[in-house]
Protein backbone atom coordinates (compact mmCIF):
# COMPACT_ATOMS: atom_id res chain seq x y z
CA UNK A 1 0.00 0.00 0.00
CA UNK A 2 1.35 3.45 -0.90
CA UNK A 3 2.09 5.66 2.08
CA UNK A 4 -0.39 8.23 0.86
CA UNK A 5 -3.35 5.90 0.24
CA UNK A 6 -5.01 6.29 3.63
CA UNK A 7 -4.98 10.08 3.19
CA UNK A 8 -5.94 10.17 -0.49
CA UNK A 9 -9.24 11.97 0.04
CA UNK A 10 -7.76 14.87 2.02
CA UNK A 11 -7.39 18.30 0.49
CA UNK A 12 -8.41 17.40 -3.03
CA UNK A 13 -10.28 20.69 -3.50
CA UNK A 14 -7.50 22.92 -2.17
CA UNK A 15 -5.19 25.04 -4.27
CA UNK A 16 -2.12 26.55 -2.59
CA UNK A 17 1.35 27.85 -3.34
CA UNK A 18 2.68 24.46 -4.48
CA UNK A 19 1.12 21.06 -5.20
CA UNK A 20 2.31 19.46 -1.96
CA UNK A 21 0.10 21.80 0.08
CA UNK A 22 -2.94 19.77 -0.91
CA UNK A 23 -1.62 17.08 1.40
CA UNK A 24 -1.01 19.02 4.63
CA UNK A 25 -2.00 16.72 7.49
CA UNK A 26 -0.86 16.64 11.10
CA UNK A 27 -0.53 13.45 13.11
CA UNK A 28 2.51 14.28 15.28
CA UNK A 29 4.09 17.13 13.33
CA UNK A 30 3.46 20.79 14.08
CA UNK A 31 2.24 22.16 10.77
CA UNK A 32 1.04 19.51 8.35
CA UNK A 33 4.46 18.01 7.64
CA UNK A 34 3.22 14.45 8.27
CA UNK A 35 0.84 14.44 5.34
CA UNK A 36 3.28 16.22 3.05
CA UNK A 37 6.03 13.71 3.80
CA UNK A 38 3.74 10.74 3.23
CA UNK A 39 2.78 12.19 -0.13
CA UNK A 40 6.38 12.95 -1.12
CA UNK A 41 7.52 9.42 -0.29
CA UNK A 42 4.57 7.95 -2.17
CA UNK A 43 6.05 9.65 -5.23
CA UNK A 44 9.78 9.08 -4.67
CA UNK A 45 9.57 5.64 -3.12
CA UNK A 46 11.61 4.70 -0.07
CA UNK A 47 14.81 2.82 0.62
CA UNK A 48 15.48 1.28 4.02
CA UNK A 49 13.10 3.71 5.78
CA UNK A 50 15.82 5.45 7.76
CA UNK A 51 15.74 9.04 8.99
CA UNK A 52 17.78 11.58 10.91
CA UNK A 53 16.18 14.52 12.71
CA UNK A 54 18.08 17.39 14.32
CA UNK A 55 16.14 19.50 16.80
CA UNK A 56 13.33 17.10 17.69
CA UNK A 57 12.30 18.80 20.95
CA UNK A 58 10.91 16.12 23.26
CA UNK A 59 10.05 13.93 20.25
CA UNK A 60 6.30 14.09 20.71
CA UNK A 61 5.75 16.72 18.03
CA UNK A 62 8.34 16.40 15.31
CA UNK A 63 8.68 15.55 11.63
CA UNK A 64 9.62 11.88 12.03
CA UNK A 65 7.42 10.66 14.90
CA UNK A 66 4.64 9.50 12.58
CA UNK A 67 7.12 7.51 10.48
CA UNK A 68 8.67 5.70 13.45
CA UNK A 69 5.54 5.21 15.57
CA UNK A 70 3.07 4.31 12.83
CA UNK A 71 5.16 3.06 9.90
CA UNK A 72 8.06 1.25 11.55
CA UNK A 73 10.86 3.50 10.31
CA UNK A 74 14.24 3.52 12.07
CA UNK A 75 16.12 6.66 12.85
CA UNK A 76 18.30 8.99 14.84
CA UNK A 77 16.81 11.83 16.87
CA UNK A 78 18.99 14.60 18.28
CA UNK A 79 18.48 17.65 20.45
CA UNK A 80 20.79 19.92 22.45
CA UNK A 81 18.49 20.07 25.48
CA UNK A 82 19.07 17.39 28.12
CA UNK A 83 15.50 17.55 29.42
CA UNK A 84 14.09 17.12 25.91
CA UNK A 85 16.32 14.11 25.29
CA UNK A 86 15.34 12.44 28.58
CA UNK A 87 11.67 13.03 27.86
CA UNK A 88 11.98 11.65 24.33
CA UNK A 89 13.71 8.51 25.55
CA UNK A 90 10.89 7.83 28.00
CA UNK A 91 8.23 8.56 25.41
CA UNK A 92 9.64 6.32 22.66
CA UNK A 93 10.39 3.51 25.12
CA UNK A 94 6.75 3.60 26.19
CA UNK A 95 5.29 3.92 22.72
CA UNK A 96 7.55 1.47 20.90
CA UNK A 97 8.14 -1.08 23.64
CA UNK A 98 10.20 -3.96 22.27
CA UNK A 99 10.86 -1.90 19.12
CA UNK A 100 12.33 1.06 21.01
CA UNK A 101 15.81 0.27 19.70
CA UNK A 102 14.53 1.38 16.27
CA UNK A 103 14.98 4.98 17.39
CA UNK A 104 18.31 6.21 18.74
CA UNK A 105 18.03 9.42 20.78
CA UNK A 106 21.15 11.49 21.38
CA UNK A 107 21.94 14.75 23.13
CA UNK A 108 24.25 16.87 21.00
CA UNK A 109 24.85 20.49 20.11
CA UNK A 110 25.52 20.24 16.40
CA UNK A 111 28.07 22.36 14.59
CA UNK A 112 29.52 22.20 11.12
CA UNK A 113 32.70 20.88 12.72
CA UNK A 114 31.10 17.91 14.50
CA UNK A 115 27.97 17.00 12.55
CA UNK A 116 29.47 14.32 10.32
CA UNK A 117 31.37 12.70 13.19
CA UNK A 118 28.17 12.59 15.27
CA UNK A 119 26.26 10.94 12.41
CA UNK A 120 28.90 8.30 11.74
CA UNK A 121 29.44 7.58 15.43
CA UNK A 122 25.74 6.79 15.77
CA UNK A 123 25.65 4.50 12.75
CA UNK A 124 24.24 6.87 10.15
CA UNK A 125 26.13 7.31 6.91
CA UNK A 126 25.41 6.78 3.25
CA UNK A 127 21.90 6.70 1.83
CA UNK A 128 18.97 7.55 4.09
CA UNK A 129 15.41 8.50 3.26
CA UNK A 130 14.87 11.67 5.29
CA UNK A 131 16.94 14.39 6.93
CA UNK A 132 15.07 16.97 9.04
CA UNK A 133 16.86 20.05 10.38
CA UNK A 134 15.37 22.53 12.86
CA UNK A 135 18.05 23.83 15.21
CA UNK A 136 17.04 27.52 15.39
CA UNK A 137 20.36 28.97 14.38
CA UNK A 138 23.07 27.41 12.26
CA UNK A 139 20.67 25.39 10.09
CA UNK A 140 22.20 26.57 6.81
CA UNK A 141 25.79 25.99 7.91
CA UNK A 142 25.13 22.53 9.35
CA UNK A 143 23.36 21.35 6.19
CA UNK A 144 26.14 22.81 4.07
CA UNK A 145 28.70 20.74 6.03
CA UNK A 146 26.86 17.42 5.92
CA UNK A 147 28.42 14.79 3.68
CA UNK A 148 28.14 11.67 5.84
CA UNK A 149 24.55 10.98 4.78
CA UNK A 150 22.82 11.19 1.41
CA UNK A 151 19.08 11.72 1.98
CA UNK A 152 16.30 11.34 -0.56
CA UNK A 153 14.37 14.17 1.08
CA UNK A 154 15.44 17.10 3.23
CA UNK A 155 13.09 19.15 5.41
CA UNK A 156 14.65 22.27 6.89
CA UNK A 157 13.27 25.25 8.77
CA UNK A 158 13.54 28.58 6.99
CA UNK A 159 13.19 31.99 8.63
CA UNK A 160 10.22 33.55 6.86
CA UNK A 161 11.02 36.94 8.42
CA UNK A 162 13.94 37.16 5.99
CA UNK A 163 11.54 37.17 3.05
CA UNK A 164 11.78 35.50 -0.35
CA UNK A 165 14.15 37.87 -2.14
CA UNK A 166 17.44 37.97 -0.25
CA UNK A 167 19.78 34.96 -0.05
CA UNK A 168 20.98 35.50 3.53
CA UNK A 169 21.69 33.63 6.75
CA UNK A 170 22.91 34.45 10.22
CA UNK A 171 26.73 34.26 10.30
CA UNK A 172 28.15 30.98 11.51
CA UNK A 173 28.68 30.81 15.27
CA UNK A 174 29.21 27.39 16.86
CA UNK A 175 27.85 28.82 20.13
CA UNK A 176 24.74 30.39 18.60
CA UNK A 177 21.69 30.31 20.88
CA UNK A 178 18.52 31.88 19.55
CA UNK A 179 17.45 34.88 21.62
CA UNK A 180 20.53 34.90 23.83
CA UNK A 181 22.25 37.92 22.27
CA UNK A 182 19.58 39.27 19.95
CA UNK A 183 15.91 39.04 19.02
CA UNK A 184 14.14 35.70 18.78
CA UNK A 185 13.43 36.79 15.20
CA UNK A 186 17.16 36.46 14.48
CA UNK A 187 18.07 32.91 13.44
CA UNK A 188 18.48 30.59 10.51
CA UNK A 189 18.40 31.39 6.82
CA UNK A 190 16.05 32.77 4.19
CA UNK A 191 14.24 30.45 1.81
CA UNK A 192 16.30 31.70 -1.20
CA UNK A 193 19.52 30.86 0.68
CA UNK A 194 18.35 27.33 1.43
CA UNK A 195 17.07 26.80 -2.12
CA UNK A 196 20.43 27.90 -3.51
CA UNK A 197 22.29 25.54 -1.17
CA UNK A 198 19.89 22.72 -2.02
CA UNK A 199 20.48 23.21 -5.73
CA UNK A 200 24.23 22.94 -5.22
CA UNK A 201 23.67 19.63 -3.43
CA UNK A 202 21.41 18.20 -6.13
CA UNK A 203 17.98 18.94 -4.66
CA UNK A 204 14.93 20.83 -5.90
CA UNK A 205 12.45 22.82 -3.85
CA UNK A 206 8.98 21.24 -3.99
CA UNK A 207 7.23 23.52 -1.50
CA UNK A 208 6.83 24.74 2.07
CA UNK A 209 4.22 24.10 4.75
CA UNK A 210 1.35 26.55 5.05
CA UNK A 211 2.53 27.94 8.39
CA UNK A 212 5.74 29.29 6.86
CA UNK A 213 8.17 27.15 8.85
CA UNK A 214 9.61 24.22 6.86
CA UNK A 215 10.86 23.87 3.28
CA UNK A 216 10.85 20.52 1.47
CA UNK A 217 13.62 19.50 -0.92
CA UNK A 218 13.82 16.31 -3.00
CA UNK A 219 16.73 14.78 -4.90
CA UNK A 220 16.45 16.09 -8.46
CA UNK A 221 16.55 12.65 -10.08
CA UNK A 222 13.81 11.37 -7.77
CA UNK A 223 11.53 14.38 -8.16
CA UNK A 224 11.31 14.05 -11.94
CA UNK A 225 7.87 14.94 -13.27
CA UNK A 226 6.08 13.63 -10.19
CA UNK A 227 7.21 16.40 -7.87
CA UNK A 228 7.73 19.54 -9.93
CA UNK A 229 10.27 22.09 -8.80
CA UNK A 230 8.60 25.29 -7.64
CA UNK A 231 10.04 28.77 -7.42
CA UNK A 232 10.93 30.35 -4.10
CA UNK A 233 8.20 32.93 -4.68
CA UNK A 234 5.55 30.28 -5.24
CA UNK A 235 6.64 28.12 -2.30
CA UNK A 236 7.10 30.88 0.27
CA UNK A 237 4.62 31.52 3.06
CA UNK A 238 5.06 34.13 5.82
CA UNK A 239 5.25 32.71 9.33
CA UNK A 240 1.57 32.67 10.20
CA UNK A 241 1.74 32.92 13.99
CA UNK A 242 4.27 35.76 14.04
CA UNK A 243 2.36 37.61 11.33
CA UNK A 244 -0.71 37.92 13.56
CA UNK A 245 0.97 40.81 15.39
CA UNK A 246 3.58 42.14 12.93
CA UNK A 247 3.88 41.84 9.18
CA UNK A 248 7.01 40.08 7.86
CA UNK A 249 8.35 43.48 6.77
CA UNK A 250 7.79 44.90 10.25
CA UNK A 251 9.44 41.86 11.80
CA UNK A 252 12.50 42.26 9.59
CA UNK A 253 12.74 45.94 10.49
CA UNK A 254 13.47 44.90 14.09
CA UNK A 255 16.54 42.83 13.09
CA UNK A 256 17.82 44.40 9.86
CA UNK A 257 20.65 46.13 11.77
CA UNK A 258 22.08 42.77 12.87
CA UNK A 259 24.74 40.83 10.99
CA UNK A 260 23.79 38.64 8.04
CA UNK A 261 25.89 36.77 5.51
CA UNK A 262 24.93 36.89 1.84
CA UNK A 263 25.28 33.40 0.40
Amino acid sequence: MALWEEYESLGQDQVHGSPINRYDQTVYSQHGQDGILLYIFSQTGVGKRRFVEFGMGDGRECNTANLSLNYGWRGLLMDANEENVSGARRYYAERLGARSSNVTIVQSTLTRENVNEVLVRNGYEGKIDLLSIDIDGNDYWVWQAINAVDPRVVVIEYNAILGCEQSITVPYDPNFVVGKRASYFYHGASLPALAKLANSKGYVLVGCDLEGTDAFFVRRELAGNKLPEVSVEAAYFPQRLRSKTLSPKEQFETIKHLDFDKV
